[in-house]
C-alpha cells in the first residue's frame, strides 16, 4: 500500500470513527434533541440505546488490527445505519443538513472500505494477486492445464500441445 492510499485510508477512518462514536455517545446518552429526532422520524426511543450500543464495537472493531470477518460486519452495520438515516431523514422532509450528515458518513464509510490496508480485508482482490492456481496433467502426448480463480471457484480446462 503506498503511502497515499495510507493517508487516506486514515484520515478518512478516524473521521468515520469520531462520527459513529460521536453519534454512539449522544444516542446512549437519550440527548433531548435526538429523542426529539427520533421521535419525528417515527422510530422509538429504545431504538437509540440499540444503534447506540451497537456502534461503540463496530468502532472498536474498525480500528483494530485483525478480526476480519468483523470488519465487513462493521462496515456494512455502519453503510446502512447511516443510509438508513439519510432515507429516513429525507421520508419526513427534513432539511438537506439532516440528511448530508448521514450522507457524509456513508461517504466516509466507503472510503475507508475501499482503501483499507492488505491486513484488514477479507479476502484478496484479483490486483492483488499474482497469479491463479495452475496444474499441469500429463495425459498421454497431450499436456492439460487447468487453472482456477479463487474468487468465485471457477475451473477453466486448456489443451497445450
Amino acid at each position: 500500500m503506498n503511502k497515499r492510499n495510507k493517508l487516506i485510508y486514515w484520515i478518512s477512518t478516524v473521521w468515520l470513527c469520531l462520527g459513529i462514536l460521536s453519534s454512539a455517545i449522544v444516542q446512549l446518552l437519550h440527548v433531548r434533541e435526538e429523542v426529539d429526532f427520533f421521535s419525528q422520524l417515527g422510530y422509538p426511543p429504545y431504538l437509540l440505546t440499540i444503534l447506540g450500543a451497537w456502534k461503540i464495537p463496530g468502532v472498536i472493531v474498525i480500528l483494530m488490527p485483525r478480526m476480519r470477518l468483523l470488519k465487513e460486519w462493521a462496515y456494512a452495520g455502519f453503510f446502512f445505519c447511516m443510509s438508513g438515516a439519510a432515507f429516513s431523514h429525507m421520508s419526513v422532509g427534513n432539511g438537506p443538513k439532516d440528511v448530508l450528515a448521514p450522507l457524509f458518513l456513508v461517504g466516509l464509510t466507503i472510503v475507508s472500505w475501499y482503501f483499507r490496508p492488505r491486513d484488514r480485508r477479507l479476502v484478496a482482490t484479483n490486483a492483488e494477486q499474482q497469479s491463479p492456481d495452475t496444474t499441469h496433467i500429463a495425459h498421454g502426448k497431450m499436456k492439460h492445464v487447468i487453472s482456477s480463480s479463487d474468487n468465485n471457484n471457477y475451473y477453466e480446462l486448456k489443451s497445450k500441445g
